[in-house]
């Protein structure tokens, strides 16, 4: 009898995925270390992080898949439809259908039986695998998500493991270690704006990558210095560090990311995935004016509570610099320091809307990466 976890790995494989963002959820536990075995897998701490990481894998040439709980489907929503399906990425998701099928756990069903409908209405492709006769729909949704540039859901019923023989995983143990961190940092009064920071970022930038954050920060990069190697975001908030991990993860160049307070702070969990991996080809610009700049400049926690210097080192990000003024600024920019704390005055310059839709952006950029 054809054993169903490794047919998923055949059908992967026959569609040249490279790389799996995985989730553990109990009713996959087979497949899981067979995909590890198999594959180049990053381990991830939050849905929605890894469409930005696969996005920018994509972008960088890769073929990722995700594979995860179908209840991280609802935290991936609106990235799914403000980033894949508004700038045609593909992103094939094998998640396991959980509230449905034998379902003890109360806490699934309500969303687990709407997820059909939750799909359907979100305008995102699916396709449900409820025995192990219909997996070839797998390897149609996988080919769709490719073809038409497009999510393509997999929702897999539990039923499909019963009778598996896979072995499950050896539990990891804690490896020893110590943990020390000294730091004392000063935050003094800008003399910077945003706008000063992206031009000193594109003297220094060569034919290096830049991604931008949505909103002004894009449009002053496009008005500074538009290239083919700018990626420009228009949507999906927290999600621009996440895309430039995955395409420093997927290509050579150095993949510099102008992120700001408001955005860390929304997805924090995008340091983590950074400091796992130390790409050393990837700088975070992190354009701090302790307000959200695009939406009329409110005022974020990093005004007097959080340092984002800090916030990074206890992430894990060792190589990390503060800059207030234009010389810091290059020093830490030609140095290629990882993560970049800028200090700037909340001031946003008067820009025109970029004339370029995002599959315009996607495409000329894919071209020149």
């Amino acid at each position: 009898m054809e054993i169903p976890e490794l047919k998923v790995i055949e059908i992967l494989k026959k569609n040249r995925i490279d790389i799996a963002a995985t989730l553990p959820c109990d009713r996959i536990k087979g497949l899981l270390p067979l995909i590890e075995k198999n594959f180049q897998t990053i381990p991830l701490t939050r849905e929605e992080n890894g469409v930005g990481i696969c996005a920018g894998l994509y972008l960088g040439g890769k073929r990722p898949v995700m594979v995860i709980q179908s209840t991280g489907i609802g935290n991936m929503i609106n990235a799914l439809g403000s980033l894949n399906l508004t700038y045609g990425i593909p992103l094939p998701v094998l998640a396991s259908w959980r509230g449905v099928y034998k379902e003890v756990i109360e806490a699934q069903w309500q969303f687990g039986k709407r997820l059909p409908s939750i799909l359907n209405a979100a305008g995102i492709e699916f396709a449900t695998v409820e025995t192990k006769d219909e997996m070839d729909k797998i390897d149609n949704a996988i080919k769709d998500s490719f073809e038409n540039a497009r999510p393509h859901v997999v929702l897999l019923s539990p039923a499909i493991w019963e009778g598996s023989y896979c072995e499950n995983p050896v539990p990891c143990e804690i490896t020893p270690r110590l943990s020390h961190l000294e730091f004392t940092s000063e935050i003094k009064k800008p003399e910077l704006t945003r706008f000063d920071v992206i031009k000193v970022l594109v003297s220094v930038a060569d034919d290096d990558v830049i991604v931008s954050n949505l909103g002004i920060p894009s449009k002053e990069l496009y008005e500074i210095n538009d290239r083919e190697l700018n990626f420009y975001m228009t949507g999906s908030m927290g999600l621009v560090s996440s895309i430039g991990l995955g395409l420093a993860l997927s290509q050579k160049r150095h993949v510099y990311v102008i992120d700001g307070d408001g955005s860390l702070l929304m997805n924090p969990n995008a340091l983590t995935g950074i400091a796992a991996y130390n790409p050393a080809n990837l700088t975070i610009v992190a354009i701090d004016n302790a307000a959200c700049g695009s939406t009329g400049n409110q005022k974020t926690c990093t005004n007097d509570q959080i340092d984002l210097e800090l916030l990074a080192r206890a992430s894990g990000i060792n190589d990390t610099q503060k800059a207030h003024t234009q010389d810091e600024l290059g020093d830490a920019l030609r140095r290629k320091v990882a993560f970049v704390h800028t200090i700037v005055k909340p001031f946003n310059a008067s820009c025109k809307e970029i004339p370029l839709s995002a599959r315009e952006i996607k495409e000329r950029f894919m071209k020149f990466v």
